[in-house]
């Protein structure tokens, strides 16, 4: 009897083992669907990708890099905003080669251009390595249409890259002409230094801020871009302007986000970078992991400047009362009652003078600078 039993339940066991092994495969995961963007792909639009911080050559900025070339198979951004710290340590030809070149190999080769600003890790010579489109300048603008970087459009886009390391009188006297030239609908600026930030290694840039701020509000800025702290942050509207702190696309401070009021959305998990979307007065963005992950989209608006106001309606014109005439008396013989003249018209209201035209934008896209 026990040996029957015994023989009843090894055969049991088997046949458990045999319907495990039947029906693991069927309850393996699925490879992960691609991820779906929160990004319109409107017909015309502009497309670009922001990153900062990424000149390690590190395992984390190569995964990055595979995701950037992942991803613009589902989104073709046309060029990458660099926010500085390009190459940290040397920057030999084999470093540009290890900490750029290879890691975005993928993108150069589908002939995505990148525009560098300078982080307080690179050097100023870097700034005439062919890579990084700085035309040999430490700072610059060039203008991006929708449609593409070479198609100009009424309103438009244009960047400008500002070297915060050193804010001479002379980039700060260029910056202000610039801008205040400038009448594309959307102004740009990207550099290393974060006006605000709530990075617990840096925050904010105060005294960088005392001085870009003022000149920025003046001159209509709507979007700045910027790294230096490892970490993603999104700041809640200043003074009309939009900011985001992409400084974690090669380099990662894990924890490193505090909680403050600035902050609308932060991630300080894994590496990330930003996809963006311009459509008329829509701005889309989305910050993305090296694995796909979303962690924080969008639209925004673009907000009326104090160096574009709202137009406002013609003021009422209140009709002007006519004075009681005073009666003149005439020599004649018999009084008569003195004539009551006409009314006198009321004048028309002069109408508001029309709104000059917008300078037209450049074709060709101007790098200035020392």
């Amino acid at each position: 009897m026990r040996a029957r039993l015994w023989s009843l339940v090894s055969g049991l066991a088997v046949l458990a083992l045999t319907l495990g092994a039947t029906i693991a495969p069927a309850q393996a995961p699925t490879p992960a669907a691609p991820v779906s963007f929160p990004m319109p792909l409107k017909e015309g639009s502009l497309r670009f990708l922001v990153m900062g911080d990424t000149g390690t050559g590190d395992r984390g900025q190569y995964d990055t890099g595979r995701e950037m070339a992942t991803i613009r198979q589902q989104f073709p951004f046309e060029f990458v905003v660099m926010v500085g710290d390009n190459m940290y340590g040397s920057d030999s030809p084999a470093d540009f080669v290890k900490k750029f070149e290879s890691p975005y190999k993928a993108l150069s080769d589908a002939g995505v251009k990148f525009y560098a600003a300078l982080g307080n890790h690179d050097n100023p010579n870097q700034r005439s390595y062919a890579l990084f489109n700085m035309g040999g300048q430490r700072y610059y603008t060039f203008r991006a249409s929708p449609g593409g970087l070479g198609k100009i459009s009424h309103g438009g886009v244009r960047f400008f890259a500002i070297d915060s390391n050193y804010l001479s009188k002379e980039q700060i006297d260029w910056l202000t002409k610039e801008l205040g030239s400038s009448g594309s609908d959307w102004k740009i600026c990207f550099f290393h230094h974060p006006l605000y930030s709530s990075g617990r290694t840096h925050g904010s840039a105060l005294e960088t801020r005392a001085v870009l701020e003022p000149i920025f509000v003046k001159n209509g800025v709507n979007v700045v871009l910027a790294g230096h702290d490892h970490i993603y942050e999104r700041i809640k509207p200043q003074q009309g302007i939009y900011h985001f702190v992409v400084g974690s696309s090669g380099s990662l401070r894990k924890g490193d986000l505090a909680r403050t009021d600035l902050t609308v959305k932060g991630y300080d998990q894994d590496y990330v970078f930003m996809l963006a979307e311009i459509s008329g007065d829509d701005f889309y963005f989305a910050a993305v992991t090296r694995t796909g992950q979303v962690v924080d989209s969008g639209v925004l608006a673009r907000p009326k400047t104090a160096a574009e106001p709202t137009p406002t309606p013609a003021p009422s014109v209140a009709p002007v009362p006519t004075p009681t005439p005073v009666p003149v008396p005439r020599p004649t013989p018999t009084p008569a009652a003195s004539p009551v003249p006409s009314p006198t018209p009321t004048p028309k209201a002069t109408p508001p003078p029309k709104a000059k035209p917008k300078p037209k934008a450049k074709a060709k896209a101007r790098k200035t600078g020392p």
